[in-house]
């Protein structure tokens, strides 16, 4: 039997798909997975009469991979990685490549990396995104770890993976170490956001606005033929117009609690951890976790009130305006992504290729839209860009619809709607236009309760002064300043 391309680890529903994809792409392919049945359910099933090789142990897996053996993990992250790495190591040669395509935390990848290089094999973490559909059909990939090991696994993965438009493949080396993954995790977090402003735009056109569901279907039919044009807006579109088999709109059917995988809350982590502002992707996790709390909220709702109101306005130009304010605060998010990813390359030396991540998630995952293509022009025209929104073309488009924007805003919070993500978003834009902010204040305060000094307007940066307000505190300051 000849032996197989490479090796997929974990046959739940993204490796059992990523195996189907690779077979269907000319591949030959191995499988295992740690439950032995779950490979012989797959080889009678869907993997039948297929080049797809069935292993029933991990040295049986090993010895049917050609050299240099790639193996790809399709496991659970966290300690599973580690064990299998364990269980699979004394049957692998220098050079032989190891691959975690699961939603790894960066970190743990970059201690991988470093711990398999030792071993003398190459490692690579990689993102992999567009659900069970997007590894069946074509995924994103954002492959990262050791440099080594990419000509080895470009063609497999370039091959399996989604293709703009134009032929491109949606897969491309990221970096070094944990890269990867952290791209993966900024995407996720973008998702989170993306979904987030989606809702808050669904609950102020239903609450807000009393459309029905069939009203908003229309409404998101007509954005995505527009520069909303996305997978989210597209699905959501579809959930408000479905029915089941007794004609209930299964979307009002759903309870109200949000759950999420982490990945959202380690890109929140992250920005605080490197002085980011990621406020929309923070928000995005807060609501959900404030979704949570249903029987709180259900007691709440009997005892907190708020506005007795009814949205009086004209409809339809509040419509246009929630597309406008979705749309701003979309680019928003990415840019605030953007700047947590370039904050990450400076702090772990990665050489990030900004307008090629636009690239890599134009197809085959979730946050993919037609507004990706604009972030890649963005970044070809000036690598070295700080700041998408200082981009003439997403200036202008915010530009274009920050009146609408406040609206949103302003009528959301006279109606009593909580629009964390678009609020917050709004709130960036007009904190990153100010030249002078409040901090002066701020730096005051500090400095009089813990003599933590200031620098002045009227001196160089970096001299520090303090000042002793009461008169009782002396001329001693504190050692440590940090912005």
């Amino acid at each position: 039997m000849s032996k197989a391309d490479i090796g997929i680890v974990g046959l739940a529903v993204m490796g059992e798909n990523l195996i189907l994809n690779m077979e269907s792409k000319g591949f030959t392919v191995a499988c295992f997975n740690r439950t032995v049945s779950k490979v012989d359910n797959f080889m009678n099933g869907r993997a039948k009469d297929k080049n797809i090789i069935g292993c029933k142990s991990v040295e049986e897996f090993c010895a049917s991979l050609a050299s240099p053996r790639k193996i790809m993990l399709m496991v659970k992250a966290g300690g599973a990685v580690d064990a299998f790495i364990e269980q699979v190591l004394p049957h692998l040669d220098d050079g032989d490549i190891i691959i975690d395509g699961g939603n790894s935390h960066f970190p743990d990848t970059i201690r991988r990396t470093e711990y398999i290089e030792s071993k003398g094999k190459l490692y690579i973490g990689t993102g992999v995104s567009g659900g069970e559909e997007g590894a069946l059909l074509g995924p994103s990939i954002m492959p990262g770890g050791s440099p080594a090991a990419w000509e080895a696994v470009k063609p497999i993965f370039q091959k399996i993976s989604a293709h703009t438009d134009t032929g491109e493949p949606c897969c491309d080396w990221v970096g070094q170490g944990g890269a990867g993954h952290f791209v993966k995790m900024v995407h996720n977090g973008i998702e989170y956001g993306d979904m987030q402003m989606i809702c808050e735009t669904y609950q102020m056109m239903s609450q807000g606005l009393g459309m029905t569901n069939t009203e908003m279907h229309e409404v998101l039919t007509d954005w995505n033929a527009g520069e909303l044009d996305s997978y989210l807006i597209e699905i959501t579109r579809d959930i408000l117009g479905y029915k089941d088999e007794d004609g209930n709109e299964v979307v009002d059917l759903i309870l109200d609690t949000a759950g999420q995988k982490g990945t959202g809350k380690w890109t929140a982590i992250s920005a605080l951890d490197l002085g980011q502002p990621l406020t929309l992707i923070g928000e995005a996790v807060f609501a959900r976790c404030l979704s949570s709390l249903k029987d709180e909220r259900v007691a709440a709702s009997k005892i907190l009130t708020g506005p007795d109101k009814k949205f009086s306005g004209d409809k339809k130009a509040m419509i246009e305006n929630l597309r406008k304010a979705l749309y701003a605060s979309k680019i928003v998010s990415y840019a605030q992504g953007y700047q947590l990813m370039r904050a990450a390359a400076q702090e772990n030396n990665w050489d990030l290729n900004y307008g090629g991540i636009a690239l890599m998630w134009r197809g085959g995952c979730i946050i993919r839209s037609v507004f990706l293509g604009k972030i890649k022009e963005a970044f070809d025209k000036n690598p070295d860009m700080v700041n998408l929104l200082l981009d003439p073309f997403f200036k202008d488009a915010v530009e274009n619809a920050v009146q609408a924007w406040r609206k949103v805003v302003i009528s959301a919070v006279e109606l009593g709607i909580p629009v964390p993500t678009i609020s917050a978003a709004l709130a960036y834009y007009d904190g990153y236009r100010t030249e002078r902010l409040p901090a002066n204040l701020l730096q005051a305060q500090r400095d009089y309760f813990g003599a933590h000094t200031y620098e002045r307007l009227d001196k160089p940066r970096g001299e520090f002064f303090h000042t002793n307000w009461t008169g009782r505190g002396g001329s001693t300051s504190a050692s440590a300043y940090v912005v």
